[in-house]
């Protein structure tokens, strides 16, 4: 036994870890099997970019170009990250604009089967997380906030709704937000083409 009584922790001085080990994909072609309660949200998985139209009562409204990735890993739920930047009348590139990162989570009955219900969780690096819950009905996806908590520096943003489909093998979607002493409001909207996957 040692006269020390405070052992350093094993891990201090151990050997540097390999990269991560385990393949997340949005080509369903390779890596793991997707998890079978997310078989309703198979046709999301991809690469996709396009372009949207976006505004709200308190701006004007403007055109932005926009890049979604929806990932998997095998386990129950789908990685989301989405980056937008905003276009100019001849669709050159202005600025960045609206980035998000989040899980889209499938929910299980009593008896450990997935259902058509979806739990999504969302942030921003403008300081807003979003709770929202829903359902897929074939291959529409409507979603609408339970909860939104902001940092003290964040937009007052209070609630959300999403509506999002595959069209003609086309990602389309139409997103709602009360923000800013406004009730919910048109904001987002945009149609988006697979490049992966």
């Amino acid at each position: 036994m040692s006269d020390n009584p405070i052992e350093p922790p094993p891990w201090l001085n151990a050997p540097p870890v390999d990269p991560y080990p385990y393949e997340e994909t949005y080509d369903l072609r390779k890596g793991p099997d997707l998890h079978p309660a997310l078989l309703g949200l198979l046709p999301y998985v991809g690469l996709w970019r396009g372009r949207g139209r976006g505004g709200f009562p308190s701006i004007e409204d403007f055109d932005y170009a926009q890049e979604i990735r929806i990932t998997h890993d095998g386990r129950p739920f789908l990685y989301y990250e989405s980056r937008a930047w905003i276009l100019d009348e001849q669709s050159r590139p202005v600025r960045p604009a609206g980035r998000e990162v989040g899980w889209w989570r499938a929910v299980f009955d009593d008896d450990g089967r997935g259902t058509d219900e979806l739990e999504v969780m969302l942030s921003t690096p403008t300081g807003v997380m979003e709770l929202y819950l829903g359902k897929v009905t074939g291959t529409r996806v409507e979603i609408a906030t339970d909860a939104v908590l902001r940092t003290s520096t964040a937009k007052e943003v209070t609630a959300g709704h999403r509506l999002f489909g595959i069209v003609e093998g086309a990602l389309l979607y139409a997103q709602e937000m009360a923000a800013v002493g406004h009730p919910l409001s048109p904001h987002l909207s945009a149609r988006l083409i697979r490049v992966g996957g």
